[in-house]
């Protein structure tokens, strides 16, 4: 059961659906307040809906990379319920499939803004200033720690998001805790690509012999941003179901 979040503000990207959805979801069933962000008003309000309502869920859409986004979602969170003291990091993409020696550079620009700068902007946003007590959880992949086939840009700044983690823990201590989540393949649209037509062939790599779910990740996410947590910072908890022991990375 996760610790109690009562009284708590949290803001989460990219969560529409998926991971990002069932992260504001368990949040919001500990007790916190959320605001959730995405690219399109009408799942946002779908989103709000499922979540409980504008008493406990507040929807701002816009572009995860874009600064004036990220201003308006932490003013309106502020607004609306108080101070933020949860931040999750979710949004990622990745447009392109195959090899490194084809990437087009302006798609892997694109990748790089949002997986990985967005994630620092969002920080920049919410801890403007002298740091007030909060948390941090990065949503990053196991792509950043082997090497996956076909995405292995996106791995890339998975990679450095993780660094990231680590940096920000030590620069905002003792104010915020900076963490992050490192998932295998979740059954997802986004992942759809790496296990559609094929699942029980791709789950049987794994010891656990099944893929990820989102609320996998999401209860990881809930346990790091509560005081359960309160003595782990600048780490990465892999959940992966096992995989990455037998050398693989999806």
């Amino acid at each position: 059961m996760t610790a109690s979040l009562s009284g708590r503000v949290a803001l989460v990207t990219g969560a529409s659906r998926g991971i990002g959805l069932a992260i504001a979801t368990r949040l919001a069933a500990a007790g916190a307040r959320v605001c959730v962000t995405a690219r399109k008003p009408e799942p946002l309000a779908e989103a709000v809906s499922l979540l409980g309502g504008p008493s406990v869920a507040l929807g701002v859409a816009g572009r995860a990379d874009d600064p004036a986004h990220q201003a308006a979602a932490v003013a309106a969170t502020v607004e609306a319920f108080g101070p933020i003291d949860i931040l999750v990091n979710n949004t990622g993409i990745n447009p392109v499939f195959g090899p490194l020696l084809e990437l087009d550079l302006g798609a892997a620009r694109k990748i790089f803004e949002v997986n990985l700068l967005a994630a620092l902007g969002w920080v920049q946003a919410v801890y403007a200033g002298d740091p007030r007590p909060g948390v941090v959880v990065n949503v990053s992949s196991v792509g950043g720690r082997v090497p996956p086939p076909g995405i292995s840009f996106y791995g890339v700044t998975k990679a450095a998001l993780e660094h990231l983690t680590r940096c920000l823990a030590v620069e905002l201590a003792p104010h915020v805790r900076v963490n992050a989540v490192a998932p295998a393949v979740v059954k997802t649209k986004f992942a759809t690509l790496l296990y559609e037509g094929r699942e029980d062939e791709v789950a049987s790599a794994y010891p656990l012999n099944r893929l990820g779910i989102p609320d996998d990740v999401a209860a990881a996410v809930a346990f790091l941003a509560s005081d359960e947590a309160a003595w782990i910072t600048g780490q990465t908890l892999v959940i992966d179901g096992g995989v990455t022991l037998t050398g693989r990375g999806a």
